[in-house]
């Protein structure tokens, strides 16, 4: 189904409902032996807080995978069938639906489908935004969902190029951004590899990898979802 224009937001809480979940049954279907997709909750984040779990995961058992040894393949793709649009140094790399990963009782990645919510005043956006940054401050791959345009002049995705300084392009919403944190950078800090996929209203929706670790990742199907969401929550055509 083709994206439907969310100015008016008329339907967006039922379609977020239903949207979790059918991100959460194709990450099963999709991941790699020895992950697992599941419904959680996450509290605010602030930078320097102990990431906490959000509302879908991916968690691998610690009984699967021995320290030190690299996490089971099979199932799921690879990042280098699908390139970064770009990959940089960085020096500073109420309960919300999202989607976790887990590896080990740590925290490896979140999706994050941005709700009105989250940017309707701006000690929301300061407070979402601290959450998206300590994300990846502390390790943890993040793809970011906005499918809403409004406020017409505010982007997570831009906020958080401003804050480590990337040099990218204007990325209003809709969109979808993934983020990948990588190695020690030869410069200093950390490696961060960044997805960017704007979206337009009558066209269907992208697909985007979702890193599980700097050398792997899953493809995240956001058209098959979206369009199931839609028919559950009752969304005419746009």
């Amino acid at each position: 189904m083709p994206l439907h224009d969310w100015k008016r937001e008329d339907g967006w809480g039922a379609l977020h409902q239903f949207w979790i979940t059918e991100l959460a049954r194709s990450l099963k279907r999709r991941l790699p032996a020895g992950y697992r997709a599941f419904l959680g909750t996450a509290p605010r984040l602030a930078i320097g807080d102990a990431v906490r779990r959000p509302d879908i995961g991916v968690k691998l058992h610690p009984d699967l995978r021995p320290p030190g040894h690299e996490p089971p393949t099979g199932g799921g793709g690879t990042l280098l069938e699908m390139e970064p649009d770009f990959e940089v140094a960085v020096e500073r790399l109420d309960y919300d639906i999202v989607l976790f990963i887990e590896q080990a009782g740590w925290l490896v990645a979140a999706v994050e489908t941005i709700s009105p919510r989250n940017k309707d005043r701006n000690d929301s956006k300061d407070n979402y935004l601290n959450r998206y940054l300590g994300y990846l401050l502390d390790g943890v791959h993040l793809l970011l969902i906005d499918l809403l345009p409004k406020p017409h002049d505010f982007s997570f995705a831009d906020e958080i190029a401003r804050e480590f300084g990337l040099d990218q392009p204007k990325t209003p919403s809709p969109y979808a951004v993934s983020y990948r944190v990588g190695e020690s950078a030869a410069t200093g800090g950390r490696l961060l590899a960044v997805w960017r996929r704007p979206m337009t209203v009558g066209q269907p929706l992208p697909t985007i990898p979702l890193p599980l670790t700097v050398h792997e990742a899953v493809a995240v199907d956001l058209e098959a979802t979206y369009a199931a969401a839609a028919s559950d929550a009752y969304l005419d055509e746009p």
